[in-house]
């Protein structure tokens, strides 16, 4: 089996991964079920990574339908011990504007129908989400940022800004919000808001991999009193505008994290969460669990 040591997660407007070199994909089982489409592995800056398109290839699947724990066990399997994912998000203060780039550190669940954990039918874990990015990941990813950002002219570039920090709430969908709920979410001092990144942290954490966001700003939701209120056809079309800034980004992340390997608290984050220990747990069980709790 191919290893690698990045995933990338493609949401919106990001389906593939350029610059892929020696490109396999690998359709994978999981005893959670098939990812969202097949995994693509190959090498960038001679680090092993593998990309998913978070919805399928086409954009098949609503928020709802992604098979969280296909994805992230999947990955797993791959060797994967740093998870990059790439989310297209609405902004929920004056200051984030379109095209800007969030680096989220926090986030509120607002989910109500999706499985949120490996855990269960014999097994029991509580891990920590208190810190549920990883530090480490998230700086890499800001450095990358603004390599790229200071590689562009001022005329390229514009505006654009990077925003280190915030609360991502991660809403159902797939309808958007109301006007009342934005105000509700702005309310609760949140920064941006998504629809795919719950329960995919959690997750990630359980399978003791490092955790972070880039998410790219495409609207200003709709409690904005001037600003048009979010379409699809407004997202999307500011995040195609990013899309070639967001590879550029990936790609030097990439390089970070393959020359420095940085430790994470997510990789010892079942050490102290595990109440049920393995010994313990029914074989059909811990064969469930076995790519997990490595």
């Amino acid at each position: 089996m191919t290893q690698a040591l990045v995933g990338i997660i493609g949401g919106s407007g990001l389906y593939q991964m350029e610059g892929l070199q020696d490109a396999e994909e690998h359709r994978l089982h999981t005893p959670f079920g098939e990812p969202s489409d097949a995994i693509v592995t190959g090498t960038v800056y001679g680090v092993g990574v593998a990309f998913l398109a978070r919805h399928g290839r086409g954009h098949r699947l609503l928020p709802s339908e992604v098979p969280y724990r296909a994805n992230i066990h999947a990955l797993k399997q791959l060797g994967v011990r740093y998870v990059l994912s790439v989310s297209a998000v609405g902004s929920l203060r004056e200051e984030l504007k379109p095209l800007d780039m969030v680096l989220p550190d926090q986030f509120i669940d607002m989910t109500k129908r999706r499985e949120s954990s490996f855990f269960g039918n014999g097994a029991v874990a509580h891990v920590s989400m208190a810190q549920p990015v990883c530090a480490q990941v998230s700086g890499a990813l800001a450095r990358a940022v603004r390599t790229v950002l200071d590689s562009e002219s001022a005329q390229t570039r514009g505006g654009i800004t990077l925003h280190p920090g915030g609360t991502y709430v991660c809403m159902e969908g797939p309808q958007f919000s109301t006007q009342a709920e934005s105000h509700w979410y702005r309310s609760m001092g949140a920064a941006i808001i998504g629809m795919t990144n719950m329960p995919e942290a959690k997750l990630a954490r359980e399978a003791q991999m490092a955790y972070a966001t880039l998410a790219m700003v495409t609207d200003y939701d709709c409690w904005h009193p001037v600003e048009a209120h979010v379409t699809t056809d407004m997202a999307l079309a500011n995040l195609l505008q990013n899309a070639g800034r967001a590879q550029k980004v990936i790609a030097q992340t990439i390089r970070l994290l393959g020359a420095e390997r940085p430790a994470s608290i997510a990789h010892t984050a079942l050490q102290s969460a595990l109440v049920t220990q393995p010994d313990a747990m029914a074989p059909e069980v811990r064969q469930r669990l076995a790519v997990l709790l490595t």
